[in-house]
Formats: C-alpha cells, structure tokens, sequence
C-alpha cells in the first residue's frame, strides 16, 4: 500500500475506462503488464470498486486476497461493481457519466485472535479495521469505510454477522468463529 496520486487517478480511470468500454462493446478491457505506466501496479494486490449515483450505493465487489496484480484485480472487481452485483440493475450507457468511482487497495488479512467478546471490542479499532468473519462456510467482510454508517462497535459486528448469514449476536459467541483484520487505502474520483 502506500499508492501515491498518479497511481490512484490511474487506477479510478482503469475502471472507469473498462466499464465505459464494456458498455460500448461488450468486450473486457486488454492490458499488458509492460503497458501499465506504474509498475508497482502490476504487483499482486486485492481491491474493492465502489459505485455510487450520488450517495447511493450502485455496486460493489471485491477481492480480500492478492492473487493477481492489482491492475487485474481493479478491471475484474470493476466489471463486478457495475454488472454482476446481485443487489443492483447493470450500469447502463445512461447513467455512467453520473457514476462514482470508488476504490479500496487492501492490506493482507491478518487473523484477530480474541478470547471472548469483550477481548474482540477492545481490539477491533473503528475507522482502521476492516473485518472478515467466518464461521463455517458462512463468510462476510465491512470495509474500514463502513464504520462511517455503522459507528458503535456492536452495531458493526451485528450488522456483519446479518451479512454472513449468522444471528446479531453471534459474535458473542467467540468460540469456533475466525476474525480477521486488514486496512485500506480508500480513495474516489
């Protein structure tokens, strides 16, 4: 992490510029590694591309582990956001000048290891941590942007176990459930 702000206008651009060309023909936007001006860019990396018309959400999709370079990442999550986010109708042609580009460069998660749940309030730290949760095959992630709707700590992990598909209170229940912990770069057009 650490994007500087020629690397982050590229970026929001890269995706702006690879829905813009989606909507125009229907093809996934080519780009070669040696063609990216920023090579710290082509290093593996995970992100999250936001969408919004106004302050309404319009789609978002992600990546919570590097496994391909982060330009690769940001076409796939951008294509994602704008077409394939099942709470949301595609982006059309129409509505694309009035979209907004958000974006979340991930650090790697880092498991939180708690003893009960009064020890996972007094380490999970608002506005910092982003945080997965998984019990089972039941798995959710907040963005470290979400505390800015959700700022009571209790309030974050119960509306994150509702995502997961877990009772409110679940994370509670700190044995046999696995948090984890990462932060984020975010930046918007």
């Amino acid at each position: 992490m650490g994007l500087n702000a020629k690397e982050k206008k590229y970026l929001l651009g890269l995706a702006r510029k690879t829905v813009a060309q989606y909507l125009e023909t229907g093809s996934t936007l080519e780009l070669k590694p040696e063609d990216v001006p920023h090579k710290s860019l082509t290093e593996n990396g995970a992100c999250f591309v936001t969408l919004y018309i106004g302050k309404e959400l319009k789609g978002c999709i992600g990546t919570l582990e590097a496994h391909r370079p982060l330009v690769f990442d940001v076409i796939d999550n951008a294509l994602g956001a704008a077409f394939n986010d099942p709470r949301f109708y595609p982006v059309t042609k129409e509505e694309l000048p009035k979209v907004k580009f958000s974006m979340s460069v991930l650090s790697a998660p880092k498991p939180l290891l708690v003893k009960d749940a009064d020890d996972l309030l007094k380490k999970l730290v608002p506005h910092k941590h982003g945080l997965i949760i998984q019990s089972g095959y039941a798995r959710a992630t907040f963005l470290p942007v979400v505390w800015e709707q959700l700022t009571k700590k209790e309030e974050f992990l119960s509306h994150l176990c509702m995502k997961a598909g877990l009772l409110p209170d679940e994370w509670k229940r700190t044995k046999g459930i696995q948090f984890y912990t990462y932060e984020a770069e975010e930046f918007s057009e």
